[in-house]
């Protein structure tokens, strides 16, 4: 499965979810895609960035089952990814929001950092106009 985030020609936002790219086209050629606000069939993907990672409650582990081939090679993309970002930056753990604000209002020195942050510190950050970045997290990481 797959999940684009969509635009309709009004501008209006939203998010599907499709077995692929290709079944996305199809559907899309043929109508089957609209947007939910104003039911307009002229749809068009828009960029995505992964979801950033959150701190996880006990009941939030999920199971994912993946089917595309491809997905070997995006899976191996995105632990190049992470450790690129674990060798090049300083972890702070929880810490991540209160760090980023002090580097954002010059309160510390700038550097690279990452770390974990909740649904809400994530909100607070982008709405404060401080830039963040995910880190994506696979599912077999999880076991």
């Amino acid at each position: 499965m797959i999940r684009y985030a969509l635009a309709c020609e009004a501008g209006h936002a939203f998010e599907s979810w499709f077995r692929s790219s290709e079944d996305y086209d199809t559907q899309q050629k043929r109508g089957f895609v609209s947007c939910p606000h104003c039911g307009s069939a002229r749809v068009e993907k828009q960029i995505m960035a992964p979801a950033v990672r959150v701190r996880e409650e006990p009941e939030a582990k999920r199971a994912v089952a993946l089917a595309d081939p491809r997905d070997a090679a995006m899976r191996q993309m995105f632990r190049a990814y992470r450790q690129f970002i674990e060798e090049n930056a300083e972890a702070v753990g929880d810490r991540f929001a209160e760090e980023a604000r002090k580097i954002h209002y010059g309160e510390t020195e700038e550097r690279a950092i990452y770390g974990a942050a909740t649904a809400t510190e994530v909100k607070e950050l982008t709405e404060e106009g401080i830039e963040i970045a995910p880190i994506p997290v696979l599912p077999d990481e999880r076991n």
